[in-house]
């Protein structure tokens, strides 16, 4: 039996019937990773105290004390702080930086029992939509168009992750999702990528990006997986004063796939010039098999949503200029070599000048533009002021009775390494197109595998739910996951 080819679910039960220890399952990951440097989707593997970790899980589950997650290995993206292991957010200026405690999400996964494998890459402190920015270099797609060896991204910021889960080099992955990080990615892979609602999941020791639209989440390969991770992550934390202090209920309990009558939102703004026919048709098809499962479909609009790319690209690098000013290379980190004469001014411009990559020079750079005295207002000021307009879109949208709504994901199917490279930059920003709002909007959204493209490659839909309304969500993604019954893989060539 080939453990790497078991889901969350599966793991769990068998676990704790004793057909294998975690010690066997975390070994069969160890090797699948050891095996796999063409995909670079780990950045730092941990074998030792992944092994470490199972004997430890082993001994809870001799005991009759394990959680769900017991004994599940997992990936960890190179975002989330972990005690006395690099941490780099993928970062030339984070070099050889080992945190000395441990995030509050990989916390509340290792008090479950759950088994960390390594780090994951991802693009340069989260900043990008194909993992190309990485200081690792690019994490690699396990996918491939047909009979064509193009290698293809994985998506972005959160490209490690979904590679990882979707070549099974772990059980799953932890994302984070600041504009689409979780989603794009998984809908590039044919995986399940949950991000929840602003608040939900404490931020505290996650590198931050944009700090109002940042959240972690799970990628998983199924929509239970992804209920089963998602109640271990969340909690309330008083070390992150935007954590809620609300019960997690459980969603694995909340998926029973009945859905009738609930309403699921189509909205008109999403229907994109030059969309592919395979993306719309994709839609309907969701759309079609929602309703034949019991649900209602109603058109809505959402009027603001043309100004949420322009004003998620004043907001999130305003926010990231001011987070990112903390990295000088004074206290930790690369720091850049003075010349004779040289002063502290010049070995924080060289230090940034050399640590940060070109796409994250480019938004601090924009980000502390739009902050400046005399821009404040014409750009910052007037982002924030759109963001409300786009809240207040979907509340009156949840108001009027609509239980989800359902988009497509991205707006193509995973494309080449290097194919947008010389593109504008707007070209890439372009592909958060379906998935910004939801960021500036704090609420909770999901990617569900639910076709291919005419090449083979995996296309996702998106369900947007209320805030706070995850279990609901995901018991509509689980609905959508069983009508669309995706069971593509990548056919192994790393």
């Amino acid at each position: 039996m080939d453990l790497s080819k078991l889901t969350i679910a599966d793991a769990r039960d068998a676990l704790r019937a004793g057909d294998y220890t975690a010690t066997e399952l975390t070994q069969a990951y160890v090797d699948a990773v050891e095996g796999s440097d063409a995909l670079n989707a780990y950045s730092t593997k941990t074998p030792e105290k992944a092994l470490e970790m199972a004997a430890a899980a082993d001994k809870r589950l001799a005991a009759g004390d394990a959680p769900d997650m017991c004994g599940i290995p997992l990936g960890i993206k190179d975002l989330f702080c972990t005690e006395g292991v690099q941490t780099q957010a993928a970062s030339h200026i984070l070099d050889g930086f080992k945190p000395q405690y441990e995030s509050t999400v990989t916390t509340n996964l290792w008090n479950a029992g759950a088994v960390m494998l390594g780090k994951l890459n991802m693009d340069e402190f989260a900043m990008g939509s194909s993992n190309e920015t990485s200081y690792y270099g690019p994490a690699i797609s396990p996918w491939r168009r047909g009979n064509d060896d193009t290698a293809l991204t994985p998506g972005g910021s959160s490209g490690g992750s979904a590679a990882a889960v979707s070549a099974d080099l772990c059980l799953a992955a932890t994302g984070t999702d600041t504009g689409g990080s979780i989603r794009q990615p998984a809908a590039f892979t044919g995986i399940v990528g949950v991000k929840p609602t602003y608040g939900r999941v404490s931020r505290w020791g996650i590198v931050a990006f944009a700090s109002s639209l940042d959240q972690a989440g799970p990628m998983t390969k199924t929509v239970r997986d992804s209920a089963i991770m998602l109640k271990t992550m969340c909690s309330h934390d008083p070390k992150d004063s935007t954590s809620a202090d609300i019960p997690v209920p459980d969603f694995e309990a909340a998926l029973t796939g009945d859905i009738r009558g609930k309403k699921i939102g189509i909205p008109k703004e999403y229907r994109m010039d030059g969309m592919p026919a395979e993306i719309e048709a994709l839609w309907h098809e969701g759309a079609e098999k929602l309703k034949a499962a019991g649900a209602e479909i109603v058109d809505i609009s959402l009027p603001h949503t043309k100004y949420a790319l322009p004003a998620y690209y004043v907001i999130a690098p305003a926010e990231a200029s001011s987070n990112l000013s903390r990295y000088d290379g004074v206290k930790y980190g690369h720091r850049a070599k003075l010349k004779p004469g040289e002063g502290i001014t010049e070995m924080y411009e060289r230090t940034r000048a050399e640590g940060f990559g070109p796409e994250v020079q480019r938004r601090v750079m924009i980000g502390a533009y739009v902050l400046s005295a005399g821009f404040y207002d014409a750009y910052y000021l007037r982002a924030q002021k759109v963001r409300t307009l786009i809240r207040q879109d979907f509340e009156k949208v949840f108001a009027d009775g609509i239980d989800q709504i359902l988009t497509p994901a991205t707006p193509s199917a995973a494309f080449g390494i290097g194919e947008m490279a010389d593109a504008d930059p707007i070209k890439m920003y372009l592909n958060d197109v379906f998935t910004v709002t939801v960021n500036l909007a704090g609420l909770p959204g999901v990617s569900v595998p639910a076709g291919v493209d005419h090449q083979g490659l995996p296309l996702g839909l998106q369900l947007i739910g209320q805030p706070w309304g995850e279990a609901d969500m995901l018991n509509t993604a689980y609905a959508l996951e069983q009508a669309s019954s995706f069971t593509a893989k990548p056919v192994k060539w790393w």
